[in-house]
Formats: C-alpha cells, structure tokens, sequence
C-alpha cells in the first residue's frame, strides 16, 4: 500500500506507472511529484520506485485569474 495525497492506493512499481493509473500522461503538464517530501524531476519519473507505505504527494497547477 502506497499513500497518494493522503489515500491509500494499490502499489504502483514507479512514479510514471502511478500516474498512468490516476490519469495523468507523462506529459502532463503543471504537474509535480514528491516522495515522502523528496521532489522528484520528471526526467525521473520512470525510474522513481514506489515502495510499500511511501507518501506521495501529486500537485497540479491551476489557471485562473
């Protein structure tokens, strides 16, 4: 079990596999990640391991005024 935002969430094997799961492309942009408060480089995302009981952290961008 991984956390995501504070949910619990299946484990995902990396970054870019957990965010393929909540429906985020790779290229998403204004999207940002951190591991248990570690920011990880999108260059990153396919290699970052998610391990049981790891906290992720998703945060997109807004436009508005």
């Amino acid at each position: 079990m991984i956390y995501v935002n504070g949910d619990e969430h299946q484990d995902a094997a990396t970054v870019a596999a957990l965010l393929e799961r909540l429906g985020f492309g790779e290229q998403a942009r204004g999207v940002a990640v951190a591991l248990d408060g570690e920011v990880v480089p999108r260059s990153q995302w396919r290699s970052a391991q998610l391990l049981p009981g790891t906290r992720v952290e998703v945060v997109g961008a807004i436009q508005g005024g």
